[in-house]
């Protein structure tokens, strides 16, 4: 599981003219705060990166005052301050005694939208140093194109060349023997290292839909200004846990007792793949019948998390209540609006995350698990059994 996550951010963005004299180009703001805001919040969907570095240079005191030391959700944030600019591949190198073995790379100034996890699983696979993420077709003269032999990257096409194929995104998987190809800086991974790899057949690339955005010239910055909140506001799909993602052997909380339902973990991905946030919404009485502490509902959601990603998955939040009004626990009797049928775990994710309530949907085994559904005002289906996948799949867009 990758852990960690850079972001370059130390462009001049001259193409922009005077709105980045002053201020960095990620955090010129877009649909009411920076993009880089956007980019981080994208990032910290995944529970297990948990530490993002920033690659400032032009303007880095602006980036250092906004972001060191603070945190997105899971992830702590640290910002590298280049002493010059040292190109994309020079700031890598600067940064090094922070890399971990393998890591996430991303351009500042660009934003899309697919599964990273998947990408971490196809470079897994690979070996390459490199996994491209391509945007699988973008079309604009603007954009140069990246020529492939399946999943290999053969060359490169400068902008203009050709008016569709896939595009190189700006989002990698890496692995940390990228260093050694960095020589004199100032260095451009993209001129100097890239071609380098393609001739060792090191650089590998994966094609992704999903909706793409370079604020790097005028029109395509003024076009982010509605373009990005609208992607970023996407459906989601609430799991209830025991008797949906696994067996339902009463008061789950051991992992040797758990056991996926079949098709569960692929039925997670799904939703991740086609872009929706997904979410785990379990009641947890076993806690206020003092069969368990909440440290065991903690431990075996954590060990979900890494089962999920090794499958490319993962979960943005999981949500459970530990109340029952016949507990045996003190600090846990008594009614609670967040235990299905009441809608309180459901509107605590609507409340903390950007969901399109619009083609989101629940799926229970029980009927309070529909209840909480309808009075959250969302669309229920009732899963009795069977390949969770294939039950699912029909039923997203």
């Amino acid at each position: 599981m990758l852990k960690q996550a850079v972001v370059l951010v130390g462009g001049l963005g001259t193409r922009l003219g005077e709105r980045t004299r002053a201020v960095p180009k990620p955090l010129l703001e877009v649909g009411g705060k920076p993009f880089l805001d956007h980019i981080l919040g994208e990032l910290a969907r995944y529970p297990g990166i948990e530490q993002i570095v920033l690659l400032a240079g032009h303007r880095a005191e602006q980036v250092v005052e906004r972001y060191e030391g603070k945190r997105r959700r899971n992830a702590s944030v640290t910002v590298v301050t280049e002493p010059a600019q040292l190109g994309t591949g020079g700031a890598l190198k600067h940064a090094a005694p922070l890399l971990m073995e393998r890591f996430f790379l991303l351009n500042g100034d660009s934003f899309f939208d697919f599964n990273l996890l998947d990408l971490a699983m196809e470079a897994a696979q690979s070996g390459a140093v490199v996994q491209m993420a391509l945007k699988r077709d973008q079309a604009g003269d603007r954009y140069g194109r990246v020529l492939l032999d399946r999943d290999v990257v053969k060359s490169f096409l400068p902008a203009g060349a050709q008016p569709n194929g896939p595009i190189n995104s700006g989002v990698y998987c890496i692995d940390r023997s990228i260093l050694d190809l960095i020589g004199e800086v100032p260095c451009s991974l993209e001129q100097s290292v890239f071609p380098a790899l393609v001739a060792r057949q090191q650089l590998r690339a994966t094609l992704y839909d999903g909706f793409f955005i370079d604020i790097g010239v005028p029109a395509d910055f003024d076009r982010a200004q509605t373009e990005m909140p609208a992607a970023l506001r996407r459906p989601a799909v609430f799991f209830d846990r025991d008797g949906v993602l696994n067996v339902d052997k009463n008061y789950v909380h051991k992992i040797e007792d758990f056991e996926w339902i079949a098709g569960a973990r692929e039925a997670i991905k799904l939703c991740n793949d086609r872009g929706y946030l997904t979410f785990v919404v379990t009641n947890q009485a076993g806690v206020a019948r003092g069969y368990y502490g909440i440290e065991a509902v903690h431990g075996l959601h954590d060990w979900m998390g890494s089962e999920l990603a090794e499958v490319g998955a993962h979960i943005e939040e999981f949500q459970y209540c530990p109340f029952h009004e016949d507990g045996v626990v003190e600090a846990f009797r008594g009614f609670s609006d967040r235990r299905k049928p009441a809608p309180g775990m459901l509107l605590d994710c609507l409340k903390g995350w950007p969901v399109r309530t619009e083609g989101s949907l629940l799926v229970g085994d029980k009927l309070h698990d529909l209840e909480a559904a309808v009075a959250a005002g969302l669309v229920g289906h009732l899963f009795e059994g069977g390949d969770l996948a294939s039950f699912l799949e029909p039923r997203l867009r």
